[in-house]
């Protein structure tokens, strides 16, 4: 995939996370716990504007081949990681990876330990990602090695 297919999907990807986080906003007063609907459309929309913007900038980010395939699939997958669990925590009630806004409020255990794995992994998948991309603008030259 060359990089402009990469910044045109992630943009694509970014549009469509604002879409999904402002259809969530509708269903909040239908979810078992609205206040984490509140949360979870907030986030849908806010990873989507990041997305959008990684996406702009995607084409000055100067990383190996390897690297730059890595932190394509990690921005992928923490953005709609994150959001996800924070749909299905505030569908299921869930509130042990989320405990402000899930006051109250508590689901199965398969279902906590559904949410906090999406939670915690696509927590740590953005964390790289993001340091991946800051070290990747900082360098003037794409980097052929790795």
């Amino acid at each position: 995939m060359s990089l402009s297919d990469r910044k045109r999907r992630l943009i694509w990807h970014g549009v469509l996370l604002v879409l999904l986080g402002l259809f969530t906003g509708v269903l909040i007063p239908l979810f078992t716990n609205s206040r984490m609907g509140l949360s979870a459309h907030l986030a849908g929309v806010q990873n989507g504007m990041l997305m959008i913007l990684l996406g702009l900038v995607w084409l000055d980010v100067k990383l190996a081949q390897r690297l730059a395939t890595a932190t394509f699939w990690l921005l992928l997958y923490s953005m709609y990681a994150i959001s996800g669990s924070l749909f299905l925590a505030a569908a299921w009630g869930t509130s042990r990876s989320t405990p402000i806004a899930g006051i109250g409020h508590s689901g199965a255990e398969w279902q906590e330990l559904v949410v906090s794995l999406a939670i915690g992994s696509g927590s740590v998948a953005i964390l790289i990602a993001v340091v991946l991309v800051l070290y990747g603008l900082g360098s003037r030259t794409r980097r052929e090695s790795l």
